[in-house]
This record gives structure tokens, C-alpha cells and sequence, in this order.
């Protein structure tokens, strides 16, 4: 468990801590017009090399597969410090996020395995501890690197932490050896990428460097569509597939993503706003921004930790999809309300709420995904389910940008006429520094705008929140699996991994 939280955090802290960087970098190596790549071309290759990383483990053995997702992680991470020019950077970055894909995706199909269902709740808590720390502490670990060290140890700083994770779990963790004879489904992970890497273009690129109705962004449709349908054809007609449809014939599994998605859609993509409301609104302080989450991280933190205790206890765990979809709502309705005069306070209470949601729904998503499959295919259950929870994540923000974007504009056109909208589209960025700037009456406006937006981005949130609670009803309490409990029959004896069931007991 030490080396698999190790991992975890490894894969958390990046995107934190080189965020926080990327103004120096971008100062340092130039190429301004190329910072999005940085960004999406490591989001790129995650998503992409996500479900392949899953089904690698569920045909050759899980400890190697997640020992090489680290390798690659950290390879990629010391050549990223290395870069000289933006091009090596983006290209690199693409090289760590090949080793991001598997590093969650490895984390949780071992924890699958050498955890029965029933005991898994006990490390619940542990895991939503790591996410607390990585959201807190990655910004300001980043803007301390940045400030007095250099960019440069912003990757550098994950040699040491990897190489430890790598001690611990090469030491510690014992799998064991499996070798499938089937042949990889090289068409499936062929177009299942093309899919995924088209979807994220889409939502990366619409409604920012393209309009959404442009020839790019409909052409990235037509691939994404045809690719997936290809996809679902590759896989009927797959001796192995990379993931196979079957799955989906389990209501539970198929609920439980649908959860995943829309949990991923209102999370990071509601969320993504609340620091520049904090910020441009409330006059919080850009340098810490890790802090500004801590309400919403400490109340995730706390309900993850009396949910798992009490599946762990009972074994039940339908009530709590359906409490969490209704929480996130009523936290997202809550925060819909903040305006120009609400208190640091009164925004902290209702972040709580929305992260109480988060805590009831975060394990609890990957718990139900991996009790509805067998043993053999816990890769390609937990790889599914951070894959929806990933993609509904990317849509959440480019649709809640957009969204957030239209109605600052139009406020601003509101309440100075057209040229505060158009000053407002041609600024890319009103940091707080400038806004202070900037005369009065245009920051009361860019208040009343930042208020106007955020009140759209959560009060969609909260609809969309209520979709998930209408998918948590339908979840059937399907009793968990226990330690000693059998699972998966002849096909897990087949597959060589019912050995990891004893595992758990003897570990």
C-alpha cells in the first residue's frame, strides 16, 4: 500500500506542479503560441494510453506493467527537464503522460486485486488523503520550486519520489507471473486512440482556437465517430479485445460509468472556475492557490473516510451513489448563488457541500466497477472507469468554458457596452494584479461578470448533477466480495491470477 500511495501521489502532483510553473517556462524557453501543447499533448497521451495500460496488465501480469508505466513516467520527466526549446518540452511531455496513463490505472486494478471489495473502504480514506495533499500542496510545492530553485525541478522532483515508489513496489508487492498467448487487439487500441485522442482534441480546441461549427472541429467529429464505430465492430471480431463490450451487459458496470462521467463532467469542470472567482472577486492571493480548495478537499476527505468505514462494515453500498449525486447537486445549486458581496466564509461552507458530494462518489464508482467484472479483467474495469471519469472531465471543461465565457462577455457588453466586451475577448487573461489596474467601473463590471459566470458554469452543474442521481437509482445492491471469496471461477484459475485472491489474505 506505501508504494502504491507513493505512485499515486507521483501522478497527482504533476499537472500541479508544473501548472504553476508554466509562466516561467513559457518565459524562459519561449513559444507562447505553443503553451497549450504542453498541456495537451500530455492530457493526449494519458487518455489515449489509459485502457491500454489496463488491458496489458490483465494479459501480462500487473506488477510489470505498472513497473514500466513508472519507468516511462519518469523517463519522460527527466527529459522534460531537460528541454531546450518548447518542441522538446511538448514532445516529452507526451512521453510522461505514455507512463501517466498507467500509473492511476496501475494503482487501482492492484488495489482490485489485492483488496476483496468488502475491505477495500478501510484505504479509501488514504487514497482521498493523497488527493487533499496533491490539490494543497502541488501549487505551493510548484511556486516554491519556481521561486527559488528553477523550473527545471519542477520534473527533476519526480526522479526521487518515482525512484522510491519503484523501491517500494519492486521490493514489497508480489503478483503472480502471468503470460497470455493471445495476440493484442492492435486494431482496437489503434482505433480506440484515434477516438479518444479526437474527442479530447475537440474538447480542448472547440470554442478556443476554433469555433465549434468550424471544418477542424466537425472534421475531429467525423474521426471520433467513425473511429469509435470502427472500434465497436474491432472488438466483436477480437480474439482479446481491448475492451471488451460484454461489460457493458452488466447494469451495474454500465450505471457506474455513466456516474463516473457525469461525476468527471461537474467536477473538473466547475471547479476549474472557482479559483478565478477567489481570486478576481474575492482579492484571495493568486500564490496560494492551493489553499483555496482546502474547504471543498477537507470535506471530501472527511465523508470519503466515513463511507469506506461503513461499506467495510456493511457491505452495502447503493445509498451511496445516490446520497453523493444529490450532495454534488445541492453544493453546486449553493455555489450558483455566489455573487459580488458573498464571504470567504459562506463560499467556504458551500464548497464543503460539494465536497462531501465528491467524497460519497469518488472510491465508490471504482469499487462498484471493479465488483461488477471478474478478477481477469480488473485492468480493463478500472482503466474504464478512469477513462469515463477523464472524458467526462475534458467535455465538463470545454463546454463549462464556453459557457463561462459567453456570459462574462455578455455582461461586460451589459454593463459597458461594446467595448468592455470586446476588451474582455482580446484579453486572454485579467490577472488580479491587473485588474487592480484597471479603472473602477470596469472592475466592478469584471466582478459582476466573474459572478454572472460562475453562476451559469454550477447551476448547469447542479442539472447535470441531477442526471447522475437518476442513473444512481438504478444501481442494484450487488452483495461485494469478500476475503476468501471466490471470484470469477474456472476463468480466474484459467487466467493464472486467482492466485492474487489469496494474495489479499496473505499481504
Amino acid at each position: 500500500m506505501v508504494g502504491l500511495v507513493i505512485t499515486m501521489l507521483l501522478a497527482m502532483l504533476d499537472n500541479l506542479i508544473v501548472g504553476t510553473a508554466m509562466p516561467t517556462i513559457v518565459g524562459d524557453l519561449g513559444g507562447a503560441q505553443h503553451l497549450s501543447w504542453v498541456v495537451t499533448s500530455y492530457t493526449l497521451a494519458t487518455a489515449a494510453s489509459t485502457p491500454i495500460w489496463g488491458k496489458l496488465g490483465d494479459l501480462y501480469g500487473r506488477k510489470g506493467t505498472f513497473i514500466t508505466s513508472i519507468v516511462v513516467f519518469l523517463v519522460g520527466s527527466a527529459l522534460s527537464g531537460l528541454s531546450q526549446t518548447m518542441g522538446q518540452l511538448i514532445g516529452f511531455r507526451a512521453i510522461q503522460g505514455l507512463g501517466a496513463g498507467g500509473l492511476m490505472v496501475g494503482v487501482m486494478a492492484i488495489m482490485g486485486a489485492l483488496v476483496p471489495p468488502r475491505e477495500r473502504g478501510k484505504y479509501q480514506g488514504m487514497f482521498a488523503a493523497v488527493m487533499a495533499i496533491a490539490m494543497i500542496g502541488g501549487p505551493l510545492v510548484g511556486g516554491f520550486i519556481t521561486d527559488h530553485l528553477n523550473w527545471h525541478w519542477t520534473f527533476y522532483i519526480n526522479l526521487p519520489l518515482g525512484a522510491l515508489a519503484l523501491l517500494v513496489v519492486t521490493a514489497t508487492l508480489h503478483l503472480p507471473k502471468v503470460r497470455s498467448t493471445a495476440r493484442i487487439d492492435y486494431l482496437g487500441a489503434v482505433l480506440l486512440t484515434v477516438g479518444i485522442t479526437s474527442l479530447v482534441l475537440i474538447t480542448t480546441w472547440g470554442g478556443q482556437q476554433y469555433d465549434w461549427t468550424s471544418g477542424q472541429i466537425l472534421g475531429l467529429g467525423a474521426l471520433a465517430l467513425l473511429s469509435l464505430v470502427g472500434f465497436v465492430w474491432a472488438e466483436r471480431h477480437a480474439e482479446e479485445p481491448m475492451l471488451p463490450l460484454g461489460l457493458f451487459s452488466n447494469r451495474n458496470f454500465t450505471l457506474v460509468s455513466v456516474i463516473g462521467f457525469l461525476v468527471g463532467f461537474t467536477m473538473f469542470g466547475s471547479v476549474t472556475f472557482l479559483p478565478l472567482y477567489q481570486q478576481s472577486v474575492q482579492g484571495a492571493s493568486a500564490t496560494n492557490s492551493g489553499l483555496l480548495l482546502m474547504p471543498m478537499m477537507l470535506g471530501m476527505l472527511v465523508v470519503s473516510l466515513v463511507v469506506g468505514q461503513a461499506v467495510t462494515r456493511t457491505g452495502r453500498y447503493r445509498i451511496f451513489p445516490i446520497l453523493g449525486t444529490g450532495v454534488m447537486a445541492g453544493g453546486a445549486l449553493l455555489l450558483s448563488t455566489l455573487s459580488t458581496d458573498t464571504s470567504r466564509f459562506t463560499s467556504g461552507v458551500y464548497m464543503v457541500v460539494l465536497g462531501a458530494g465528491m467524497g460519497f462518489l469518488m472510491q465508490i464508482t471504482m469499487l462498484v466497477a471493479q465488483n461488477s467484472v471478474e478478477l481477469k479483467d480488473m485492468g480493463v474495469a478500472s482503466s474504464t472507469a478512469t477513462l469515463f471519469r477523464t472524458i467526462g472531465g475534458s467535455f465538463g471543461v470545454a463546454l463549462f468554458g464556453a459557457l463561462f465565457t459567453n456570459r462574462v462577455t455578455g455582461t461586460m457588453k451589459d454593463m459597458l457596452g461594446a467595448s468592455g466586451g470586446k476588451a474582455t475577448e482580446q484579453t486572454t487573461q485579467i490577472t488580479p494584479t491587473v485588474l487592480r489596474t484597471l479603472p473602477a467601473p470596469f472592475q466592478n463590471a469584471y466582478h459582476h461578470a466573474i459572478s454572472n459566470g460562475i453562476h451559469s458554469v454550477f447551476l448547469w452543474g447542479a442539472v447535470v448533477s441531477v442526471v447522475g442521481i437518476a442513473a444512481a437509482v438504478f444501481l442494484k445492491e450487488v452483495p461485494l466480495r469478500g476475503a476468501g471469496s471466490a471470484v470469477g471461477g474456472a476463468d480466474e484459475a484459467d487466467s493464472g491470477e486467482g492466485t492474487e485472491t489469496a494474495l489479499a489474505g496473505a499481504h
